[in-house]
């Protein structure tokens, strides 16, 4: 299973590729123009990575959303197997915090 910490990290990871991803492709708008048979060898290259790149974060992000999924459907089949010990884990949870916010 994943902890929200996991999930956290993969979203800002995914997040983080989408940018470069654009800033990629921006940098290949405005070189366009340039004259040069290495710099049309590395844009072609990195037109061909852009594309696969992109591909593996649309995989990622669907394995990312049925994981969630996964998890939010082991949850609510414990809350309905166990609801009195739900009610009491998020009481406990509740009173923990309400001890915490009023030492403030």
């Amino acid at each position: 299973m994943l902890n929200t910490t996991d999930t956290v990290s993969r979203d800002k990871l995914v997040a983080d590729f989408k940018v470069v991803i654009a800033d990629a492709e921006e940098l290949l708008k405005l070189t366009a123009g340039q004259a040069g048979e290495k710099l049309t060898d590395v844009r072609t290259r990195l037109g061909d990575r852009l594309v696969t790149a992109k591909d593996r974060i649309a995989d990622a992000e669907s394995a990312l959303r049925e994981q969630t999924k996964k998890v939010a459907f082991a949850t609510d089949d414990y809350v309905h197997k166990n609801p009195w010990q739900s009610v009491g884990v998020a009481a406990g949870i509740a009173f923990l915090l309400g001890l915490l916010a009023g030492r403030r």
